[in-house]
């Protein structure tokens, strides 16, 4: 049986791998460990890991001599690292355990916003934009060459869900915003793009383009909270074959790895958004994974396994084809507090209409529970209630799993799965 490492487990990205992973006719069986820092906890209790390590983070002196602990005891097959900061870590200082990362250069360069900018400038990729320092903003001497509204966000390298993202609509709105955002000192300036917003997956592996799969952002999980209207997690978006997002995306990751010297290996998102015409231009690179992953394995084009086989140096399994077409009237639904779920066609409904789900095509998550106090339908979280806490105890046992942890506390039940 296989060991695979997924690492920054309680993040929604890298649940999302994992849920992918277990739907893979080729790994589903496999023994599944993660590690992170453990400040999510709702991920420590989800059940979708056989087990995860509590981590210090990256920046962490004792990092590396943590990690090289629990590898050394868990002896993994394959490791996924999900984070960016520790993409680049583990691109500049790798562990002697297979796994397949963009190359350093390459990290460095597009994981700070500003970077990236400064090498596509003059490319036709991006947006026009400029660093802004808050200092200039509230002295009064900053002068908008953009005009309103205006696209502000965070600059700092790895950033991700949004942060300190804003559009402006004059100039009162932008120094309002770099005033409240007291932990931000450096903000990116763009015009802004009404279109629509993309994200292009492309898996790579010495050189050569493996697999690519483009996705659609159309609505965000609770906007109405951020003042920007995103909140980096989409409740709603499709699954598009776009040939001008395909060009856009590999132009831009070509024309990086080019000036980096390097040849492209690993899995990396080219996020975009269009202009008024239309045009997609790229507004940041990812290297890593991102939520929408398990919405293509849902849709048969499982991201995760093939990045997986390429990292044990499996490509040789892979299926032949590039990219998959996916059905024109698709949708992916998401929430908080459900998997998400892929609609291959939508049709919308009408005011009376009633309609029923169709049969779940597998049962984790979507099983049901037996509990003392009955039945309850499982949605990705095990039912714990009547459990107690036990001080110093390290597992959480069940009939179907046992979740291990360095956690000093917590929470055991014995309650009975049972198919649906």
């Amino acid at each position: 049986m296989m060991k695979i490492v997924v690492t920054g487990a309680c993040a929604v990205s890298s649940r999302s791998v994992l849920r992918s992973l277990k739907k893979s006719e080729k790994f589903r069986n496999s023994v599944f460990v993660g590690w992170d820092m453990a400040t999510t906890l709702y991920g420590i209790y989800e059940g979708l890991f056989d087990r995860i390590y509590k981590v210090p983070a990256v920046k962490d002196p004792d990092y590396r001599r943590v990690i090289s602990e629990i590898l050394a005891s868990e002896k993994p097959d394959a490791v996924i690292v999900v984070p960016e900061v520790e993409v680049l870590h583990w691109a500049e200082n790798p562990f002697p355990v297979p796994s397949l990362l963009p190359p350093p250069e390459f990290c460095r360069t597009v994981i700070s916003k500003e970077k990236l900018f400064d090498v596509l400038s003059g490319t036709g990729l991006i947006p026009k934009s400029l660093r802004l320092e808050k200092s200039s903003v509230l002295s009064g001497s900053f002068k908008n060459p953009f005009g309103y509204p205006v696209w502000i966000r965070d600059a700092s390298a790895g950033t991700a869900s949004g942060k300190g993202s804003f559009m402006a609509g004059n100039e009162t709105e932008l120094r309002a915003w770099v005033e409240i955002n007291t932990g931000i000192e450096n903000f990116q300036l763009s015009e802004f793009l009404p279109g629509g917003n993309y994200g292009c997956f492309c898996l790579f592996k010495d050189g050569v383009l493996k697999k690519l799969a483009i996705a659609e952002r159309i609505e965000y999980i609770m906007a109405k909270v951020a003042v920007s209207g995103i909140t980096g997690n989409t409740s709603k978006g499709r699954l598009l074959n776009d040939p001008r997002i395909r060009k856009v995306a590999l132009d831009a990751i070509g024309f990086v790895a080019n000036k980096c010297g390097v040849k492209m290996n690993g899995l990396v998102v080219a996020d975009m958004k269009a202009d008024a015409a239309g045009n997609p231009k790229v507004t940041e690179i990812n290297i890593r994974h991102v939520a929408f992953s398990s919405s293509f394995a849902n849709a048969g084009f499982n991201l995760s396994e093939y990045h997986l086989l390429c990292a044990l140096g499996r490509e040789s399994e892979l299926s032949p084809e590039i990219e998959k077409t996916f059905p024109k009237n698709n949708l992916i639904l998401r929430d908080v507090d459900g998997a998400p779920v892929f609609v291959d066609n939508y049709v919308p409904m009408k005011i009376g209409e009633a309609r029923s789900a169709p049969p779940l095509k597998y049962c984790s998550p979507g099983q049901w529970w037996r509990h003392g106090g009955g039945i309850s339908r499982h949605r990705g979280v095990p039912w714990v209630g009547g459990g107690m806490l036990r001080g110093k105890e390290r597992s959480m046992t069940t009939n179907a799993r046992t979740f291990s942890t360095t956690m000093p506390f917590v929470a055991t039940t014995n309650e009975r799965r049972v198919a649906a």
